[in-house]
């Protein structure tokens, strides 16, 4: 019978191998499904003492192609992006930007107010400044040292030199 060397990393490396195909295969399909395929705008979203921040991506549009949007708790923001009429598809190298319909959806939380949203668009970024209501923004109290009663007598003197 004859001696047959084994190799522990063989396996692996064939794994490595599919896993490598199945990655390559996918990209290369995201590439050809952007000419017709759905974008997905990136956003980034921050809050200050005053609202929270809606910074979404959205480069190439004009404010025609664009929709902007409060119902029922929820900021959606709509869209189309236009691939270019003057290059046919066959004279394409790489398409890597996504082109077509897009929607973005958010929930609002109750701390803001729908009625003072603000929204400005340049350089490609869309911005929405989203308020919080007065009623939901931190209020800083001032805290006293000393025991409570005398923080009592302390405001009782206060009350009678005023008086």
């Amino acid at each position: 019978m004859p001696v047959v060397r084994w190799d522990p990393f063989a396996e692996v490396a064939a794994v490595q191998e599919r896993l490598n195909r199945i990655f390559n295969d996918r990209l290369r399909a995201q590439g050809e499904e952007s000419l017709t395929g759905t974008m997905l705008p990136p956003v980034d979203i921050y809050e200050t003492p005053e609202a929270l921040v809606l910074k979404a991506d959205l480069p190439g549009l004009s404010l025609e192609d664009l929709d902007v949007r409060v119902e029922n708790n929820t900021l959606t923001i709509q869209g189309e992006r236009q691939q270019e009429k003057e290059v046919r598809q066959e004279e394409f190298h790489r398409v890597e930007r996504a082109y077509g319909a897009f929607s973005r959806s958010f929930s609002l939380p109750n701390s803001v107010d729908p009625e003072k949203i603000e929204a400005t668009y340049e350089g490609g970024v869309l911005r929405l400044s989203l308020a919080k209501r007065e009623e939901t923004k931190p209020k800083q109290i001032k805290v006293q040292v000393g025991s409570a009663r005398e923080v009592e007598a302390a405001k009782a003197v206060r009350a009678k030199q005023i008086a």
